[in-house]
């Protein structure tokens, strides 16, 4: 069962704890109109508003009268995303409640901040975190923020999941749940039924482990413009024959991150209610190895019809994709996006932070790089250079799935996927990370959703709503 329930503010409070966040250089001039024994007790503290610096001010009996916290100078917030949420780790157990005045965006930012900042995946341990929390505000709309937190901690529990317990059976599970919270239709196409209604490159991939390979099929909406998330599910990847090495497998949990993502994308579409059609799309499978594995040098024949040579089993996320690519497309979606944690050389180009994104659609790139920006959940845009079509074409098939050279890995999987979109509107693909290496505030260690937020805020641009 999914649990979204933990992220949510409390209605006003009486004995709520006033918090003030102030930037630095701020401090003096907050403290003018402050008495005495406030202003000295700031000095003492040496509190001067740094990002993430906390200080608790105590009233006549010893207890907490009210928090200060710091949100930095303009160069640290540039560098740091929800400062106040990552503070609120520092604070004692109590309810707080905004004191300061703020802009609807920084409160949004705030606010949501605190929400991700609570999160703790806790299905295999015990340990219990302090319940800190905050009054929701009247200024900005603070059910929106709820939704989107919930949608972002969906994402992180499906990633942190190991594959013992979130293999394509128990994320079809997840995926039922879903569905059944918003009242969704879903259809899944499991095992030799991969065959039968031609989607033979997700049947390939997953037909060697014991998990039946799927695929699944949730919509939901009845009018508005038509969307497609289609995510990867590849819910651990050994590689196939083209087997990794244990340090590049450790991970792999984490390679239905873009399964994960659309899922938490689609909770927060459904839970806010926006008049589109919506579809989600998900090729389920394990790339494991027994002696149905596919093989390198394979030609796999596409459900579109192109045959791809198999030069490496562990670029499989791509084939998975094309499939589901392929069905989306045949019903001609105003915009489609494609999520998925595809290829290392993402990583290289710009990091684990950024997530790369590619489309022709110059108006929707303008639209999601705007949105980065304002939700403080940043992308980046990489082109579909075209020149570089001649490296995924092999000599013996339509498609290569893993070019030789080892240049522009990124671009390369994504003109591959491109190949699969022609009567789409709009198309997007996203080559994302999924993963938290070290803990930042509102961004605890583990799995984390990459571009979602961006995408959500950008649609009713995109779409026109």
């Amino acid at each position: 069962m999914l649990n979204l329930n933990r992220f949510k503010f409390v209605n006003d409070h009486p004995d709520a704890c006033p918090v003030y966040l102030l930037e630095a250089g701020s401090v003096d001039g907050w403290l003018s109109d402050k008495s005495n024994s406030i202003k000295n007790w700031v000095k003492v503290h040496k509190f001067t508003g740094t990002a993430g610096e906390v200080c608790l001010l105590p009233d006549e009996s010893g207890n907490i009268s009210f928090a200060l916290v710091g949100l930095g100078n303009k160069k640290s917030r540039l560098r740091n995303r929800f400062v106040f949420g990552g503070a609120s780790k520092k604070l004692p157990a109590l309810t707080y409640k905004i004191a300061s005045k703020h802009s609807d965006e920084d409160l949004e930012e705030h606010y949501l901040g605190w929400l991700l900042s609570q999160y703790n995946f806790s299905r295999y341990n015990k340990k219990e975190d302090k319940l800190v929390q905050l009054v929701k505000s009247q200024q900005i709309d603070s059910q929106r923020i709820e939704i989107i937190a919930e949608g972002e901690k969906l994402t992180r529990d499906l990633i942190n999941t190991p594959t013992n317990d979130m293999g394509p059976e128990e994320l079809e599970v997840s995926v039922r749940c879903l569905a059944d919270i918003h009242g969704a239709d879903i259809k899944t196409v499991k095992g030799d039924e991969l065959l039968s209604q031609n989607f033979p490159m997700i049947h390939a991939v997953g037909r060697a482990s014991a998990s039946s390979p799927r695929l699944l099929d949730l919509s939901w909406g009845e009018s508005g413009p038509s969307l497609v998330l289609v995510g990867k599910g590849v819910c651990f990847d050994t590689g196939g024959l083209n087997i990794k090495p244990g340090s590049s497998m450790g991970l792999m949990k984490k390679d239905m991150g873009g399964a994960a993502t659309v899922l938490g994308l689609a909770h927060m579409i459904m839970g806010l209610k926006l008049p589109i059609k919506l579809r989600v799309l998900i090729p389920a499978v394990e790339n494991s190895i027994s002696e149905s594995s596919f093989r390198p040098q394979d030609v796999l024949v596409s459900r579109k019809g192109l045959t791809v040579e198999i030069n490496n089993t562990d670029a499989e996320g791509r084939l998975v994709l094309a499939d589901a690519l392929a069905y989306a497309d045949e019903a001609s979606p105003n915009l489609m996006v494609c999520m998925a944690t595809l290829t290392g050389a993402a990583r290289v180009a710009v990091g684990p932070d950024l997530a790369p994104f590619f489309t022709d659609d110059v108006n929707l790139a303008d639209a999601l790089n705007r949105s980065a920006r304002k939700v403080k959940d940043p992308v980046w845009q990489l082109p579909f250079h075209e020149p570089y079509e001649a490296l995924i074409e092999p000599e013996i098939a339509d498609l290569d799935n893993a070019p030789s050279g080892g240049f522009a890995g990124s671009i390369t999987a994504a003109l591959f996927l491109r190949r699969f979109v022609e009567k789409s509107k709009s198309f997007v693909h996203l080559d994302i990370y999924g993963w938290q290496a070290s803990a930042a505030p509102g961004r605890p260690k583990g799995g984390m959703g990459m571009g979602s937020r961006a995408l959500l805020d950008s649609l009713p641009e995109i779409l026109g709503l």
